[in-house]
C-alpha cells in the first residue's frame, strides 16, 4: 500500500510539474475545426483555379491576377476562422480544466510558433509577388512544420511529431511542385484532423472522464 501511494504521488508530482511548464490547454477539437476549415478552403481553392467543369477531362489553370487574389482571401479566411474556432475551443478546455488560457507558457508557445510563421509568411508574400506561385504550398508547409517544433517544447509534445510530418510534406510539395494544392490539403486539412482526434482522445475526453 505505501508503494502504491508512492507512485501515486510521484505521478502527482509530476503532473504538476508537467503543468507548470508546459501549456497543455490546447484543444483536440480545435486541430479537427481547422482541418475541417482547411479541406473545405483547399476545396474553394481548386474550384477558383481550374476553369473547365468536367472533372473527368483536363482542366486548364488559371493563375491571372484576379485568380490570386481570390486564392489570398481563401487563405486569409481559413486562417481567420481557424484561429477563432482554436480560441474559443482552447477557452471552453481552460475553463472545464480550470487553468489559465494565457500564461507564461503560452506566451512561449506563441512567440516560438511566430518566429518561423513570420519568416514564412514574409517570404511567401516576396515570392507572391514575384510570380513565384507554385512554391507557396511548400513553403506555408514547411515554415508551419518549423513553427510547430519551435514551439512543441513549450505545449503537447505530439506537436513535435505533428510538425516533423509537416516539413516532411512541404519538402514533397517542392518536388512535385504541379500537386502543391493536394499536399496543402493533406497537411492542413487531413493531418490536423488526424491530430485533432488523437489528441481528443487522448487528452480531453480522459480529462472529461475524470472530471465526472
Amino acid at each position: 500500500m505505501e508503494k502504491e501511494k508512492y507512485i501515486s504521488d510521484l505521478k502527482d508530482i509530476r503532473s504538476m510539474m508537467d503543468r507548470s511548464s508546459r501549456f497543455i490547454s490546447l484543444s483536440g477539437m480545435a486541430g479537427v475545426v481547422a482541418g475541417a476549415l482547411a479541406l473545405g478552403g483547399a476545396y474553394l481553392a481548386y474550384e477558383t483555379i481550374y476553369l473547365q467543369e468536367q472533372y473527368f477531362d483536363y482542366r486548364q489553370a488559371d493563375a491571372s491576377d484576379s485568380i490570386v487574389f481570390q486564392l489570398v482571401l481563401i487563405a486569409l479566411g481559413v486562417l481567420v476562422l481557424s484561429l477563432a474556432a482554436g480560441f474559443f475551443l482552447t477557452q471552453r478546455r481552460a475553463r472545464k480544466t480550470r487553468q489559465s488560457m494565457w500564461d507564461a507558457q503560452a506566451r512561449r508557445m506563441v512567440i516560438n510558433l511566430f518566429i518561423p510563421l513570420a519568416a514564412g509568411g514574409i517570404l511567401c508574400l516576396i515570392l507572391l509577388l514575384k510570380g513565384f506561385i507554385g512554391l507557396l504550398a511548400p513553403l506555408t508547409l514547411i515554415f508551419y512544420g518549423l513553427g510547430l517544433v519551435n514551439a512543441s517544447k513549450y505545449t503537447l509534445t505530439e506537436t513535435r511529431s505533428l510538425g516533423i510530418a509537416e516539413i516532411v510534406l512541404g519538402l514533397l510539395a517542392a518536388q512535385f511542385i504541379g500537386y502543391g494544392l493536394f499536399f496543402w490539403a493533406i497537411g492542413f486539412g487531413a493531418l490536423h484532423i488526424i491530430y485533432g482526434l488523437a489528441m481528443y482522445l487522448k487528452y480531453d475526453r480522459e480529462g472529461d472522464s475524470e472530471r465526472s
